[in-house]
């Protein structure tokens, strides 16, 4: 089990890096925040796109589909599953 350690620096890079993006969604004109989220959940990614666990599972081993792990739960960006329906295959 890999075990990372997060250091000031690192949560002071965060804040800094997610105060901008809010900035710019703010400055952006539309002031109104997409209801679409940006990170997906197994669950919500295996019902968007109506596929089993196991088939996840292989889009995740073959490296079709990216994501990310955060304490023992897997989060795909909304993009990333996008790009790989629109060109089936993720080429990220």
């Amino acid at each position: 089990m890999q075990v990372n350690i997060l250091t000031k620096e690192d949560l002071n890079q965060f804040k800094t890096e997610l105060i901008a993006e809010i900035k710019l969604l703010l400055s952006s004109g539309d002031h109104a925040v997409s209801n679409k989220p940006r990170w997906l959940r197994s669950s919500e990614v295996r019902k968007l796109m109506s596929i089993s666990p196991g088939t996840l599972q292989n889009l995740r081993i073959n490296g079709v589909l990216p994501y990310r792990k955060v304490g023992g739960i897997m989060f795909y960006a909304m993009e990333d599953i996008q790009k790989m329906m629109e060109g089936g295959k993720y080429n990220g």
